[in-house]
């Protein structure tokens, strides 16, 4: 029965995993879960990069500039689906089933991308890659900030969710060869493109098989045997690699065990709770969302409409470097600086100078746009990793999985189905009348929305950084005296 109580345990795993110094183990987290972004962002780096490569009816599928930004709202709308869905049976069944299935989805529906004989067939398999990726985020996220200690979580999270610009180098760069039809046949180019990601994928699903559920999760849902068992394994790895003992972990919690977690629950919790939080997350959500997915979704397309680009993939290389330098540079202040200050930071800054890209958007080259591109995007990379990291640490644990799902799929609805839609719309009639500046209108929504979450986090931001997460949201099955408590003057 859903719910219900198997009994009451006092653990200090909490407090074990959050005194563990940097090691092996962790090195095999970040490789193992944080590859999921490296996949995201070699799909979209590839749909934006062969989006000339699909338009000739002999060659590709015959998708117009219109078809170009469904499609990329289409994975943004399975994404959506997939992380709510599977966001819910992440913190039902756990962080390890659910980050192998969606792995597993990706992978097939990657392939059956490849093999697309009409438009039909390609939009459904985008929107089945999404399904995928979507529920990786929210089963990826929740493992991570459970499984690295508080002292280095603000760091690995923006930086592991930066990584999304390795696969966006990666794909762009690879692309060149594939989409030159003096090298590969265009018929066949942009499905072997596709290829790349099931390749990577099947790599991941390898190393994933050793990282182990999150402690955590086992001993709220009663099985604190096994969570002891790998925590004390972890802890014996640890010693042995570093040749020191362990300290003596500081501080219980004593908890009511339930297998299950109701969905009444959790909504109560999101939104009577927490509302501020719940403002908070959503504003980062969706100011991201809109700024990322409207501009790089149609970014390929910008360079080979209107500032008469052959081939898009070193353009679209040296923009992802720079927003993965942006997060893993300024990833390391998130946990010194402070939560707010960043985030809030990041976001005001790359928001104004969006609008400054807007202003003279009618005298940019693909040089200077692509310039402009990569010192925008340095900091809205990190700014972008924060809201993830957000949403995944302040709220309960048990709501951990779901509530990144939840605000992912209202943010990245809100700004990652809408923007395409729009971008593709503006790329239309722009190409109609000749005049690049009609896409303007865009960077300005992207920089306002953007500038908007960072006020939002100057008032409602969670100082967050070397806390444990059960002292930044008590568990709802904690039994103390503290309890969950609603929010009153502050976050």
């Amino acid at each position: 029965m859903s719910g219900v109580e198997t009994g009451r345990i006092t653990t200090d795993i909490p407090a074990r995993m959050d005194r563990l110094p940097w090691s092996r183990f962790h090195w095999m987290i970040v490789i193992g879960l944080g590859a999921v972004w490296i996949l995201d962002g070699l799909e979209v780096t590839i749909v934006g990069s062969m989006s000339e490569a699909l338009k000739p009816a002999d060659t590709g599928l015959g998708l117009t500039n219109f078809d170009i930004g469904l499609a990329g709202a289409v994975y943004v709308a399975g994404s959506c689906v997939g992380a709510l869905f599977f966001g819910q049976l992440t913190d039902r069944y756990g962080r390890k089933k659910l980050f192998i299935v969606t792995l597993i989805v990706y992978t097939i529906a990657t392939v059956l991308t490849a093999f697309s004989v009409n438009p039909t067939w390609y939009f459904a398999c985008r929107f089945l890659t999404g399904l995928g990726i979507g529920g990786e985020y929210a089963a990826i996220n929740s493992a991570i900030d459970e499984l690295i200690p508080a002292k280095y979580r603000g760091r690995i999270d923006v930086s592991i969710n930066g990584s999304y610009w390795i696969g966006a180098a990666a794909g762009a760069l690879l692309t060149i060869p594939l989409l030159d039809p003096t090298v590969v046949d265009p018929a066949i180019g942009w499905r072997l493109a596709f290829g790349l990601g099931a390749i990577l994928a099947v790599t991941v699903l390898v190393v994933r098989r050793h990282v182990p559920e999150s402690p955590r999760w086992l001993f709220i849902h009663g099985r604190e045997q096994d969570g002891e068992r790998i925590v004390a394994g972890i802890e014996r790895r640890v010693e042995a690699e570093t040749g020191t003992k362990l300290p003596e972990p500081e501080g219980t919690i004593t908890i009511r065990q339930r297998r299950t977690i109701g969905l009444g629950l959790i909504a109560r919790t999101v939104f009577t709770l927490y509302p501020r939080r719940t403002i908070l997350c959503f504003s980062l959500f969706v100011g991201q969302a809109f700024l990322y997915n409207a501009f790089f979704f149609t970014y390929g397309d910008t360079l080979t409409t209107f500032l008469g680009v052959k081939q898009t993939g070193w353009y679209i290389a040296v923009f992802a470097v720079s927003n993965f330098l942006g997060a893993v540079l300024l990833s390391r202040l998130f946990d010194t600086v402070g939560r707010v200050r960043m985030i809030a930071g990041t976001y005001i800054v790359s928001g104004v100078l969006l609008a400054g890209a807007g202003m003279v958007l009618g005298s940019v080259t693909a040089v200077t746009l692509t310039l402009f591109g990569a010192v925008i995007f340095f900091f809205a990379s990190a700014g972008a990793s924060s809201a993830y990291l957000t949403a995944s640490e302040i709220f309960p644990m048990e709501t951990r999985a779901l509530c990144i799902a939840f605000f992912y799929a209202i943010g990245t609805a809100a700004g990652g189905i809408a923007g395409p839609l729009l971008f593709g719309k503006l790329i239309e009639d722009a190409s109609a009348s000749k005049d690049i500046t009609q896409i303007a209108v865009g960077y300005f929504i992207g920089a306002v929305l953007m500038m908007a979450g960072g006020v939002v986090e100057i008032f409602l931001g969670v100082k967050a950084e070397g806390e444990s997460l059960e002292s930044i949201a008590t568990p709802l099955t904690a039994e103390d005296d503290a309890g969950p408590k609603a929010e009153v003057a502050t976050a």
